[in-house]
């Protein structure tokens, strides 16, 4: 199935590699501190830190330091973690990256394999409100291919601070609302984690905008500033063909609705309940117009079952 993370601006983290890696102890310098390079300035949780370029060399297995510990929940896969980072190679003394500039956490649903395996890996077991140093082998990172400014093989060192621990729910919970139009889509209600049904019509689309409950909940409106946490299926009008969904892999999608360039998608979720299932149908106009987009042919109209199961 073609999946939608194409629909968003990717942030540099939102790629993986596969290995394993635990602790191991360094020795302590100047720009050292237990096996990581040292924060030389901006040390305490919500600081943007400077960190020491590394000394000798990296440690060939993931290391976690605990800078400060936090008083908050321990993390846990599958939970929805927002956090700050920066991010810098072992042998460098410039950031690749960091969201301390930008202003902006970056939100990721821990075991999804959203990120890099180091990420995945130092993350899970820690508490939230915790500010940790992560140094991150090739293997557990970008490996031998390299990812934009950071060199193939590179060992990355992060800081990362814990900002919020969310429980993603397995289902959309809610009140049943009336499908009743026989001219859209019917989603099926079922709350028991699995995919709901998707059932398109055979008669010709809406030409505008379609957002329905299918199941009402009673949460808060999404913004088009947060972001959600959804599973979703999503199918083409045409023929019913389901050309992707989340239920696949058992893993939802966060989708930063500022960054959400499917039109129809966006607006089809804002206002809507947190907690709720939805039917989403975007005309061509609101969808991918008339250009062909990761196999999806051009004028599609594009249908969607959308369970809004929390947001950062």
């Amino acid at each position: 199935m073609r999946r939608l993370a194409g629909l968003l601006v990717v942030p540099l983290l939102l790629l993986s590699t596969a290995a394993c890696g635990s602790d191991t102890k360094g020795s302590d310098s100047a720009s050292m501190k237990n096996g990581l390079p040292a924060i030389t300035a901006g040390e305490k949780f919500g600081e943007k830190p400077t960190l020491a370029k590394g000394e000798g060399d990296p440690p060939k297995e993931l290391k976690v330091n605990v800078i400060s510990e936090g008083k908050g929940a321990v993390t846990k896969k599958g939970d929805a973690l927002s956090v700050n980072y920066l991010g810098q190679a072992w042998d460098s003394t410039t950031p690749f990256d960091n969201s301390f500039d930008r202003g902006k956490p970056f939100d990721l649903t821990l075991g999804a394999g959203q990120v890099i395996k180091g990420w995945d890996q130092g993350l899970e077991g820690q508490k939230v409100g915790s500010r940790i140093e992560i140094g991150i082998p090739p293997e557990l990172g970008y490996g031998a291919q390299g990812q934009g400014d950071i060199k193939p093989n590179a060992t990355l060192v992060f800081v990362v601070d814990i900002l919020k621990s969310v429980t993603i729910p397995k289902s959309a919970t809610g009140t049943p609302v009336a499908q009743d139009n026989k001219d859209l889509p019917k989603v099926g209600t079922n709350t028991d984690g699995k995919a709901p049904t998707l059932t398109v019509p055979k008669v010709d689309p809406p030409t505008k905008l379609v957002s329905n409950y299918v199941l009402e909940s009673k949460g808060e409106a999404v913004k088009a500033t947060d972001t959600v946490v959804v599973n979703y299926v999503a199918a083409l009008w045409k023929d019913g063909k389901v050309f992707d969904s989340t239920y696949t892999t058992g893993k939802p999608a966060n989708f930063p609705l500022e960054q959400l360039t499917l039109k129809g998608l966006k607006d089809g979720l804002v206002g809507k309940k947190i907690g709720s299932r939805v039917l989403i149908v975007a005309p061509p106009s609101e969808a991918f117009g008339d250009k062909e987009q990761q196999g999806i042919p051009k004028n599609s109209t594009l249908v969607f079952a959308v369970d809004i199961l929390t947001k950062m």
